[in-house]
Order: structure tokens, then C-alpha cells, then sequence
């Protein structure tokens, strides 16, 4: 190596020192260079978006011209509460939320427990690929797939006449409400798919937070007389939930934003998703669209303060 070069490799090592130093001693300037990039996508793309659409929900149409009038008024959202075909869809989507994250929960819970506390690390792999492996297929392959499904002359169709429970598909297809000519052309079905869709994410996060249960305290329980039942409202539920709320997150926020599964499975009937979709497209009503846009928002941001008080984000 020539003098020349040793001279240059060593101002190249003296600079870097200089710039390492001087990041360490300014450690905030540092972290905030570092989060510069994210946070300006964030506040561009997200935040920017978002404001840009609540910004648009406080616009209004013009009757005559049907072009939207740049006036800050509540025009949109009086037209929007005040139609009862509104009010119904909201009511609707929120009920349709309401039970499939109840019904996640349900099915969830079991499975998740013999995921955290009974089954072999083998079993336990193999069960949590089962659970992920929905997630790697196309969502509307998953979609039409449940449409072929719950037709009328479907596989689940044959196989409930094959074991001889066709009636009770048909007591349930002439319960009113959810009922229908199908399961595929009803709420009930709708409500079938989205639990399927959904489920993986339920499971998942309730399994975490179940491993993390001390078993010294589900013996200490069993030690002191309680029973099964009441080591599980006592010990494991209290524990469990903040899993179940972060869960539950997922489920009830995604079935309020969705628009797929209603446009291809169940009765006919608007969800907020929708509405979302044709008066933004179709009918051309961008403020009445971003005021549809805006409830899913406030139901979810209240939804998500009563999960934090569950300690949901200590489970994500």
C-alpha cells in the first residue's frame, strides 16, 4: 500500500469517527432523521388521504348541476342520518360485525386453547400452518368459492340432505331476516363467509396471549377448590383477553370496511362498504360517499379505546 493510499483510507476512517460521533452525542436529531422517511409517508399518504376525505364529507352537491359545491356544510351528513335507507345500512353493517366477532370468539377461543396448552410442538406447527394457510390464497378465489358453495344445489347443500339435516337448512333459510332462497342469496351465508375469512385472525393473536397464562396459576386454582369452569371465568379469561379485544380488533374493523363478500354472497342489501363503493363510482356523490367513509372511522376509533382499556395492544 502506498503512502498516498494508507493517507486516504485513514481521512475516510476519520471522517466516519467524526459522523458517528456526532450522531451520538445528538441521539434525538438521529432518531428523527431516522423516522423521517416513514413519517413523511404516513402524514402524505395516509393522514393526507384521510384528511382530504373528511375534508370532502363536509362538501355537499349541487342539486341542479350535481357537481360538488367546495362549502363547508353538514348538509351530507343531515342527508345522511336523516334517510332512514341510511341509518338502515349503518345499522346493518354494525350488527353484521357485531356477530361475526362474537361468533370468531367463539370458535376461536377453543381451538386457540389446545394450540397454547395441549398440543405437541408438532401438532402445534401443523395447526398453525392450517390456520394461516386461507391467508396465502386470493380473497376472491375464497370468495366465489363460498358462492359455489352455499348454493342451492352446493356441496354443503348435498352433504346436509346426505346426513338427513336438510330441514333444518330450510327452518333457517325461512327464519326471517337472515333467510333466503339459498345460503349463498342470504344474510345467514354472508355471515358464514365472513366468519371463515376473518377467523385466522381471531385465532391467532388469542392463541399468543393464551401461551402466556401461567399454568402455576391454573394449578394454584385447582389447588384451591375451584372448578374448571370457574378457573376459566376466574383465571383464563381475565388473562386471555387482552388477546380476545386485539382479536376482535381485526374481525369487527374488517367487516365494516368490506364490500366484496356483500356484493358477491347474501341477500340484497347495502353495507357501508357498498354504499362506499357505488355513490363514489356510480352515482358520482363523493361528500355522501366520505360521509359513509367517516362512520366506519368513529365506530372503529371507539371500538379501539375500549380495547386498549383491555390492554388489546399489549397482545398485537
Amino acid at each position: 500500500m502506498t503512502s498516498a493510499t494508507a493517507a486516504a483510507v485513514t481521512a475516510g476512517g476519520s471522517v466516519g469517527r467524526e459522523v458517528s460521533t456526532f450522531f451520538y452525542r445528538r441521539s434525538t436529531f438521529y432518531l428523527l432523521l431516522l423516522l423521517l422517511p416513514p413519517l413523511l409517508w404516513l402524514g402524505t399518504v395516509y393522514l393526507g388521504s384521510l384528511f382530504a376525505l373528511l375534508l370532502q364529507s363536509f362538501y355537499a352537491i349541487d342539486e341542479f348541476t350535481a357537481t360538488v359545491v367546495p362549502k363547508v356544510t353538514l348538509a351530507t351528513y343531515r342527508q345522511l342520518f336523516s334517510h332512514p335507507a341510511n341509518v338502515d345500512i349503518i345499522l346493518r353493517t354494525l350488527g353484521m360485525a357485531i356477530a361475526v366477532t362474537i361468533a370468531s370468539a367463539a370458535i376461536a377461543f377453543p381451538l386457540a386453547n389446545y394450540m397454547a396448552r395441549y398440543a405437541s410442538p408438532r401438532m402445534k406447527a401443523f395447526l398453525y400452518v392450517g390456520v394461516m394457510l386461507p391467508m396465502w390464497t386470493s380473497y376472491l378465489v375464497k370468495v366465489y368459492a363460498w358462492r359455489l358453495i352455499l348454493a342451492k344445489q352446493g356441496i354443503l347443500s348435498w352433504i346436509l340432505t346426505t346426513v338427513g339435516v336438510e330441514p333444518v337448512l330450510e327452518a333457517a333459510l325461512r327464519t326471517p331476516v337472515i333467510g333466503g332462497p339459498s345460503l349463498a342469496s342470504s344474510y345467514l351465508g354472508m355471515f358464514i363467509v365472513f366468519v371463515y375469512m376473518w377467523l385466522p385472525f381471531m385465532i391467532l393473536p388469542l392463541a399468543a396471549a393464551l401461551e402466556r397464562v401461567p399454568q402455576s396459576m391454573i394449578q394454584a386454582s385447582a389447588d384451591l377448590g375451584a372448578r374448571p369452569g370457574q378457573t376459566f371465568r376466574n383465571v383464563i379469561l381475565p388473562l386471555a383477553l387482552p388477546g380476545l379485544a386485539a382479536g376482535s380488533i381485526f374481525t369487527f374493523s374488517l367487516t365494516l370496511g368490506d364490500y366484496i363478500i356483500p356484493s358477491v354472497v347474501g341477500a340484497p342489501g347495502y353495507f357501508i362498504g357498498m354504499m362506499v363503493y357505488q355513490q363514489q363510482g356510480t352515482a358520482g356523490n363523493i361528500p355522501l360517499a366520505a360521509a359513509f367513509s367517516v362512520v366506519p372511522i368513529i365506530l372503529i376509533s371507539v371500538y379501539l379505546t375500549l380495547a386498549r382499556r383491555l390492554g388489546a395492544f399489549d397482545a398485537l
